[in-house]
């Protein structure tokens, strides 16, 4: 039974390849998944494909919303 919870994803991403100073922000995500472990994975698949020059991903999955 797929169940939907709440994943908190930090983001790396530098701007240029100049190395300056990298954005660094977080986005919420509402995923529907059979575990915790897999709801992880569906948060990492769904900012990778959002923000496909971030450097950096750490993934929380907080809790079960439904």
């Amino acid at each position: 039974m797929s169940h939907t919870y709440e994943a908190f994803v930090d983001i790396k991403e530098y701007a240029s390849s100049q190395g300056l100073s990298p954005l660094i922000y977080t986005e919420r995500y509402e995923v529907n998944a059979l575990s915790p472990q897999e709801a992880d994975e569906v948060a990492l698949s769904k900012a990778t494909g959002i923000h496909p020059k971030a450097t950096e991903f750490d993934i929380r999955v907080t809790r079960l919303l439904k």
